[in-house]
């Protein structure tokens, strides 16, 4: 028997009924990509396990099936943003070249992504992309010829530098973010204008070479900072490569 309603419109005034949307499944990277926007969006501290379940619109009971703890998912933010970052083959004859590279390029990931380097200290690197990561890095120390424990020291060492620095960016970025300021420039300028400020109204007799070099204190931006003090780091390891 046919359906009397068939061809039948509903009156002007009766909303007409959507279906509910499909809730995706929940999974541990559907998990991970929500705590990543959050963090991108909203910074390290508003990121929590009942403010995902909310972005997940489920209960933070649910996340718990998925992930153990916020330190676990944070570990995984961090491991699911060192996927970004491309490598090479290893080269040993390049492995300066190399070592700058993958330096500049994981500064970059981590500085789009700015509080995700408050995840990453203090970490022990188990992901599967920390894994890949190190393994390049400890495998260009050692076969460019250092020995295994230095080399050890030494990738600690410069991922430690690289993240310390992206940490420090997202610091500032907080700051901006409570004064209300949504471009760097100007909240640099603001910066570094209150510190000259401060330096020269020091007694000069007390601290003549502090206010006596202040615009050379000041000359350089964080970028060109980054760089010099990754540069400084390669030339120490290669004058200890090159020692008989």
């Amino acid at each position: 028997m046919a359906d009397r309603t068939d061809g039948v419109p509903a009156p002007p005034w009766r909303r007409t009924r959507r279906p509910a949307p499909q809730r995706r499944q929940l999974s541990q990277d559907l998990i991970v990509e929500a705590g990543l926007r959050i963090l991108d969006a909203e910074g390290f501290d508003a990121m929590s396990m009942r403010r995902v379940a909310q972005e997940l619109d489920t209960g933070p009971a649910s996340l718990y099936a998925h992930v153990s703890s916020k330190e676990e998912l944070l570990e995984l933010v961090y491991d699911r943003v060192l996927g970004e970052i491309r490598l090479p083959e290893p080269d040993p004859a390049r492995w300066k070249e190399q070592l700058r590279a993958y330096a500049l390029e994981m500064h970059l990931v981590l500085g789009s992504h700015r509080d995700v380097a408050r995840a990453a200290l203090a970490t022990i690197p188990t992901g599967a992309n920390s894994v890949r990561a190190g393994e390049f890095v400890y495998r260009l120390l050692l076969e460019a010829g250092m020995a295994p424990r230095e080399a050890s020291l030494a990738m600690d060492r410069l991922i430690l530098y690289v993240i310390g620095d992206a940490y420090e960016g997202s610091l500032h970025h907080g700051r901006m973010r409570a004064a209300g300021i949504d471009d760097p420039g100007e909240y640099f300028e603001n910066f570094v204008g209150q510190i000259a400020a401060y330096y020269r109204a020091l007694p000069r007799d007390r601290f003549p070479y502090l206010t006596k070099h202040i615009d050379d204190l000041i000359a350089d931006d964080g970028e060109q900072r980054f760089y010099y003090g990754l540069d400084l780091f390669l030339d120490g390891l290669e004058a200890r490569l090159s020692k008989p």
